[in-house]
């Protein structure tokens, strides 16, 4: 049997902070996670940068000879459109620097396959 699948229109929003970025002693990126967890958002993810610069102009990197306490890292958040609006609000509280963007996607999902009979 093969996997059910569903496409649709949704939004996916991006946040890329700084790594070292807090909110009350917390990393700023797993507060944004937390929150949209408990938004009841589809699913969040945290990704890593191993390279970047961004506002300051100064460039970060994981590179040995140059180490990095604050490297970019974006959490991507893709849900539907009024659920993503609803929660950009509370990125108003948590963000002081870094750049939010909101893309129009369209969404393959595969829901996974019924186990196989013996």
């Amino acid at each position: 049997m093969e996997a059910v699948k569903r496409q649709g229109t949704a939004l996916r929003l991006t946040v890329f902070v700084g790594e070292s970025d807090q909110w009350r002693h917390k990393p700023v990126f797993t507060e944004i996670v937390h929150r949209a967890h408990a938004a009841g958002l589809a699913g969040a993810t945290v990704l890593r940068g191993v390279e970047g610069f961004g506002a300051s102009n100064r460039v970060h990197t994981t590179r040995l000879l140059s180490l990095s306490e604050d490297l970019p890292v974006a959490v991507i958040i893709v849900d539907e459109q009024d659920k993503i609006r609803e929660f950009l609000p509370q990125l108003d509280e948590l963000i002081t620097e870094g750049l939010v963007i909101l893309d129009p996607v369209e969404v393959i999902r595969y829901l996974g396959r019924p186990p196989s009979a013996p």
